[in-house]
């Protein structure tokens, strides 16, 4: 009989708004002797939306691969957030540039206080017109509830979203979306997921409060995903004008269990070009707990 594999799992929120609410991630540190299949069977037991598996690197300070339920991604952010603004806190009190290495390469993390910054690529835009019938139908909308100013679009700086843009935070709100035709439009476009937004947000002085739906990964809703923010400051930027080099998104406030969060996303400009971005946030540990496998 083959022995159980007994392994250590952080459970940390990232993006946390206020030090409340925030997108939990399950965070194993010391993972170089895991199979891929070890951490598939880890991630699907945990449970949470994306696990972050760290192991030494020979080109990055770290080597990171992520994980849903289901299946692996190149990359998460909630989950590079959790991970590197704990080891700001626990292990890195002085560090305040880092390294994670990927399946899609090496990307540079900034630590500013508990703050961590993880790197995104210049984004590139997909229009998405041909489909916006059926995109509409997967989201229960009318062409009236969407923004005037830019259509709905595929971006993407390391991970795809489809962003769709609502006049009204009610709408976003009451949304009530179909997850197997969005799994399907997902699918079709290689996208993680759906990154629905309005410009009115909770807290005053934000630019976007947004949900977040990929149910082709196994995720009905997710808090936070500073993959997805990403894309969204620079559509912000690109096609809405808003001519800006910081961005806060809120998340995760119109969930049936609400859980606020807060993304800042940095970009970084030659001329009014963007060439890349950071997107950041804090984590907090919430629990320790051993599994088996």
């Amino acid at each position: 009989m083959e022995s159980l594999k007994k392994v250590h799992v952080e459970i940390i929120n990232g993006f946390v708004d206020n030090n409340e609410g925030g997108n939990p991630a399950g965070v194993v540190f010391n993972a170089d002797g895991l199979s891929n299949e070890d951490k598939l069977k880890i991630a699907a037991k945990i449970g949470l939306s994306e696990t972050a598996f760290v192991s030494a690197s020979a080109v990055a300070d770290y080597k990171l691969d992520f994980y849903t339920p289901s299946r692996q991604i190149a990359h998460c952010g909630h989950a590079t957030i959790a991970t590197f603004s704990y080891l700001k806190q626990k292990l890195l009190p002085n560090k305040a540039i880092s390294s994670k290495e990927t399946i899609d390469g090496i990307r540079k993390i900034i630590l500013q206080d508990d703050i961590a910054f993880m790197e995104q690529v210049a984004p590139i835009y997909t229009p998405v017109k041909n489909d916006m019938e059926k995109i509409l139908l997967s989201l229960q909308l009318q062409t009236g509830d969407l923004i005037d100013e830019a259509a709905p679009m595929v971006v993407n700086t390391g991970n795809s979203f489809l962003l769709v843009g609502l006049k009204t935070q009610w709408t976003l709100k009451n949304l009530q979306p179909d997850p197997d035709l969005i799994a399907a439009i997902s699918e079709q476009y290689g996208l993680i997921g759906y990154y629905v937004f309005t410009g009115e947000t909770v807290i005053a002085g934000r630019d976007a409060s947004c949900r977040m739906f990929a149910p082709f990964y196994g995720i009905p809703e997710e808090s936070a995903t500073g993959m997805a923010a990403g894309p969204l400051a620079c559509y912000l930027y690109d096609l809405l004008k808003i001519e800006k080099n910081q961005f806060l998104i809120e998340q995760g406030y119109f969930m049936k269990t609400p859980s606020p969060s807060l993304v800042i996303v940095n970009l970084f400009l030659e001329g009014k070009k963007i060439i890349n971005l950071m997107a950041g946030g804090k984590g907090i540990s919430m629990q320790s707990l051993d599994i088996e496998i």
